[in-house]
């Protein structure tokens, strides 16, 4: 069983679906907010992917083949067969590096929302890397003078309380932010407030215990997506 599984297929499906780009566009002005809950950017992802399935509570997690991570890959790699993903992350990074390298490669940019949270999605995972994994992330948020706020990511009973995206730049480095503006088509404000409600529920679903019980396990299939998208990417170039 995959802790990101969920997250991520239903983040793909709505990056590729072709009605994200034209419903659901990027570079508008908006005021960013400190949100709660899935938020105002990844929530109009979450809430408008097709065929369901996501439930941001933990108890609602499923296997990977309950919905379709085989089927989502072998579609966007044309070869991948059914049942070819086991147990763990398998294919995760491979499912977000061909939504990113196609999304380069067929648009030369990307679409709407959905394509902008498959972007952040491996920034966010790499900032949880480079701060020594789960635990060393949660450290640094809380250090932050955060504790209640991540406490309520880790919950199983309480909607997120995410940053204020006016914070983002003491996590994360401007040129980043300015990097997957440029990618995306998205304007700065945009980038802060989907890493404002992304991280928060990457915690989330990462703490299935409301604990860090599982944190080998979480800290295991980070590092196993990050190496697959790497090589994904490396190869699509």
């Amino acid at each position: 069983m995959s802790l990101l599984g969920n997250l991520v297929s239903q983040v793909a499906r709505q990056a590729m679906n072709p009605a994200d780009a034209q419903h659901n566009t990027v570079n508008q002005r908006a005021d960013t907010r400190r949100t709660g809950g899935l938020g105002d950017i990844l929530g109009s992802v979450l809430g408008g992917s097709q065929g369901g399935g996501y439930n941001p509570q933990q108890y609602g997690r499923q296997a990977d083949n309950g919905f379709g991570l085989d089927d989502l890959l072998g579609g966007l790699g044309g070869g991948a067969q059914r049942g070819s993903m086991s147990s763990g992350a398998g294919g995760l990074g491979d499912i977000l590096g061909s939504v990113l390298g196609g999304g380069q490669r067929s648009r030369g940019g990307f679409g709407g929302k959905g394509m902008l949270i498959a972007a952040l999605m491996p920034m966010v995972l790499s900032w949880i890397q480079r701060n020594g994994g789960l635990s060393g992330a949660l450290s640094k948020i809380t250090g932050m003078g955060h504790e209640a706020q991540a406490r309520s990511w880790m919950s199983n009973s309480e909607p997120n309380d995410n940053l204020d995206p006016n914070e983002i730049n003491r996590l994360f480095d401007e040129n980043e932010i300015q990097q997957v503006a440029a990618q995306t088509g998205a304007n700065d404000s945009e980038v802060r407030q989907g890493l404002a409600e992304l991280l928060p529920e990457v915690m989330n679903q990462l703490t299935p215990n409301g604990n860090l019980d599982n944190e080998e396990e979480a800290n295991q299939e980070i590092d196993q997506i990050i190496g697959q998208l790497s090589n994904r990417l490396g190869t699509l170039r």
